[in-house]
């Protein structure tokens, strides 16, 4: 036993130690003024996750930027989606931006805040549909005055990280401008975003996002920040070993979306949910695994939670 807990400070020792060096490299990264990129989060060695579930999983019944009247007629609400969350103990419920009112208030943030709490659920984070790859101009600005807005939202509601989007190449424009475009915008994000406690978690989202190799080149320009890192969806790759992709941005995970499809070259099938998880796991993710569901049947989500559940605890 004592031999066993002499290993257990000693891997806690390396770990504080990685900890030192990464906090060194980071102040002389910025010190020197010269930016090396994101790094991975150092964590302690060991993965843990809890289980949440996406709003977004109910895309096809819950009302979008509804007005109090469109309200009455809904088939589904956020408040009904939180109750569902709690009715499957889950650790966590993700709140996605679109499904909230056109005109959002700090009374209505803080009723979902109470309710969450008042039912035993984290809110695991929130989801924007921004475009960091617009030119200079209003449509711009009006993303990034989006971004700055859910920052606030997120910190009121207690959710820790913002899942954002990289955007799309505009028209007649090459991809290395908007990527540029991009890695700026997140930049200019993430320094309100370290004012508010919020992280930003860029998705694998097709466009300038759809390979590993693309989402590491948009890392690589974002300037070092504990409060930045990617947001892992495993259905999204459409690459010809989505599985192998994962593997490579998994390190800089900070917040997990789990579809139970993928699409290797474009072709659909069931997605091989151990594989996923276990890539997490080697890559010592802690944090929330949030099931993003997209599939016909509703009624299988709490099916597919069951299965996710056996995954993490096994």
């Amino acid at each position: 036993m004592l031999h066993n807990l002499t290993d257990k400070l000693i891997n806690r020792r390396d770990v504080l130690q990685r900890s030192v060096a990464c906090a060194t490299a980071l102040a002389m990264a910025v010190g020197s003024g010269v930016t090396r990129g994101a790094l991975p989060p150092v964590r302690n060695g060991k993965s843990h996750m809890k289980l949440s579930l996406a709003a977004y999983s109910f895309n096809r019944v819950l009302p979008k930027s509804w007005t109090p009247d469109q309200l009455t007629n809904a088939k589904f609400t956020l408040e009904q989606f939180i109750d569902f969350c709690a009715d499957q103990d889950l650790d966590g419920c993700e709140l996605t931006a679109y499904y909230f009112p056109k005109e959002i208030t700090n009374d209505y943030l803080i009723s979902l805040k109470e309710r969450s709490f008042r039912l035993g659920l984290d809110i695991s984070g929130t989801a924007i549909g921004n475009d960091f790859c617009l030119p200079e101009g209003e449509k711009r600005e009006k993303s990034l005055q989006m971004c700055r807005d859910w920052i606030d939202y997120s910190a009121a509601l207690g959710a820790p990280v913002i899942r954002i989007f990289a955007g799309n190449i505009p028209s007649g424009e090459s991809e290395e401008a908007a990527r540029e475009r991009c890695i700026a915008g997140i930049n200019q994000s993430l320094d309100y975003a370290a004012q508010k406690g919020v992280c930003l978690a860029l998705e694998n989202h097709g466009g300038i996002t759809a390979t590993a190799e693309q989402m590491l080149k948009i890392i690589e320009g974002v300037k070092p920040s504990p409060w930045f890192g990617v947001n892992f969806d495993g259905g999204n790759f459409r690459t010809p070993d989505p599985y192998a992709d994962l593997a490579k941005i998994a390190p800089y995970t900070i917040n997990a979306q789990i579809k139970v499809e993928v699409t290797p070259g474009g072709k659909s099938e069931p997605a091989d949910l151990p594989r996923v998880v276990k890539i997490l796991k080697d890559a010592n993710y802690r944090g929330f695994l949030v099931l993003e569901y997209e599939a016909a049947e509703l009624d299988a989500i709490p099916s597919y939670l069951k299965t996710l559940r056996g995954l993490i605890s096994a």
